[in-house]
């Protein structure tokens, strides 16, 4: 069986945010939640998997966190200037 990239959902105090999907993204979103809910044996609406799947997107972007690990160090040496 296929291991989705996505695991258990944490449910997290959440800052509203608008977005504006095109509606094949919309309807992947809703296949991909039936069948994460699915697998976990619950229900789970689409729009509770952006959150995760865009932190998995940024964690798993190894140009992203050089970067802004770069940023870090010099924000550090700037507050310590």
């Amino acid at each position: 069986m296929n291991r989705l990239k996505l695991g258990d959902i944490r449910d997290e105090r959440p800052i509203k945010l608008t977005v504006e999907l095109p509606a094949e993204v919309h309807r992947d979103l809703t296949v991909y939640a039936e069948i994460l809910g699915a697998e976990n044996g619950n229900k789970l609406e689409p729009v509770k998997l952006i959150a995760p799947m865009l932190e998995r997107f940024m964690k798993t972007d190894r140009g992203f966190a050089k970067l802004r690990k770069e940023r870090r160090s010099v924000s550090l040496r700037s507050a310590q200037d």
